[in-house]
């Protein structure tokens, strides 16, 4: 991976927001990653990490990997009503297990932007 710190970065991309996770590592990419998809809503720092949620993707490769990893926390995100400040990712081959801390949308404290629907 890289050898700058791990770093997370959103961009314009056609009709969609394109993201971006940089680390030394596949599992910090994968965590500033999903950072990034929390900043398309809500500033990370106005979550709070009062909950913790499991979840667990494998895909053939790392692309598809990181796909499911961020449609996992998307669905998360929709059926629970919930926003994460952080993530601990563990990747061994092509399986992904992770914990995501959050907290459930507060409308007024985080003034969501948009929701996002899918990661292609």
């Amino acid at each position: 991976m890289s050898a700058a710190p791990p770093s997370a970065e959103r961009f314009p991309h056609g009709a969609d927001i394109g993201i971006r996770g940089i680390g030394r590592t596949r599992e910090e990419a994968f965590e500033q990653a999903a950072l990034a998809l929390t900043s398309i809503v809500t500033d990370p720092d106005c979550v709070r990490e009062a909950r913790a949620v499991e979840i667990a993707c494998e895909a053939p490769d790392d692309g598809l990997l990181l796909v499911d990893w961020l449609n996992a926390l998307i669905y998360r995100m929709a059926v629970d009503r919930l926003l994460f400040a952080r993530f601990a990712v563990r990747i061994e081959g092509q399986r992904l297990s992770a914990t995501a801390w959050g907290e459930p949308v507060d409308r007024a404290r985080h003034t969501p932007a948009v929701e996002p629907k899918g990661a292609t």
